[in-house]
């Protein structure tokens, strides 16, 4: 069942043209990291084990082919249908990860969306993501008309869940949270038996300097699934990277697994390269301006001591605060 993954139901772009935030998704995908989302971030598979939870994954795995907006989101339609959503000035918007539980022994089918977030900060954003996450849920319960439920069966609506794993949290901010309907009376004794929870948000907060390789000395985390997270996302090396999933969280290295954790190591290692070359460039260009500025203060130093004035001094483009540095440097010198 393990080797049965995300590599069987989407065609998968080569290695040298893989962006990194797109081979995260991937390595979302594979449905051992699926099974380990849905254990400690759903109730209905709390209890369970991860073996029994594989079996509840369908092999319909959508990665960033789901359209969210209206009249192109409806699970079940047949794929490679392709449709156009006319909503003027929108643009189409594509679920990172989109699939179907079912848990057969309670007759239950669960419809799931997954999304890897950098930011959560509404300045980058331009909104606010918990806004986001309540219009990916409507929409995930407006695209089952006609395919979950015909004309007015609303009891046959599935319940859907989507689960953002945010990246960009600061070191005591691990945690899980959740965003759903709170039913609650507010006049009368009137008591509701019927519990509505079709629609919920879950966000995982995952540490953005959970990685060790960044020099900061962040504590791992008591939460199973961040801590894996952390693991799966981090700049660690290949080799050691698969034998801390393999030894501490139990996963199988199938082929498709150590292949998406190798490129996005190679990612990883190649972005660091990138950072220590605009290190060293930015350090060069450093200590020209440095050089400069120590040439035009010595430059100063000297027609000071020919008695050149100093309005003839500022006249020639030194500023008074050049002329002010060199005038103190001579008298310390003196």
């Amino acid at each position: 069942m393990i080797e049965t993954n995300l590599a069987q139901t989407v065609n998968v772009t080569n290695d040298s043209g893989s962006a990194y935030d797109t081979n995260v998704k991937y390595l979302l995908a594979d449905k051992q990291i699926l099974s380990r989302i849905l254990k400690y971030t759903i109730d209905e598979f709390h209890e369970m084990d991860i073996e029994d939870i594989l079996g509840c994954i369908g092999d319909d795995i959508e990665i960033g082919t789901r359209p969210v907006d209206a009249g192109l989101s409806n699970l079940g339609r047949v794929k490679g249908t392709v449709t156009e959503d006319n909503i003027p000035g929108e643009g189409i918007i594509y679920y990172d990860i989109r699939f179907t539980a079912y848990l057969k022994e309670k007759e239950m089918k669960i419809l799931i969306n997954i999304e890897a977030q950098k930011s959560t900060d509404s300045g980058k954003l331009g909104y606010h993501l918990e806004n986001r996450i309540v219009f990916y849920l409507a929409r995930m319960i407006s695209a089952q008309k006609q395919t979950e439920f015909f004309h007015s069966d609303f009891d046959n609506l599935k319940k859907v869940r989507s689960i953002w794993i945010c990246m960009d949290s600061e070191e005591t901010e691990d945690s899980i949270e959740e965003i759903g309907f709170d039913r609650k009376t507010v006049f009368g004794n009137k008591r509701n038996s019927y519990h509505t929870d079709l629609m919920k948000g879950i966000i995982v907060n995952i540490r953005s300097g959970a990685d060790s390789s960044s020099g900061k000395a962040v504590k791992k985390s008591q939460n199973v699934l961040i801590a894996m997270l952390e693991e799966l996302v981090s700049r660690k090396d290949a080799s050691e990277k698969k034998r801390i999933l393999a030894d501490e969280y139990g996963m199988t290295m199938t082929a498709e697994l150590e292949r998406r954790i190798q490129i996005m190591c190679n990612w990883s290692e190649s972005i660091r390269e990138r950072e220590r070359m605009d290190a060293k460039i930015e350090a060069r260009i450093e200590a020209r301006i440095e050089a400069r500025i120590e040439a035009r203060i010595e430059a100063l130093e000297s027609m000071i001591r020919v008695n050149i004035t100093k309005e003839q001094i500022l006249s020639m483009g030194y500023t008074e605060a050049e002329y002010e540095k060199a005038e103190r440097a001579l008298y310390a010198n003196a």
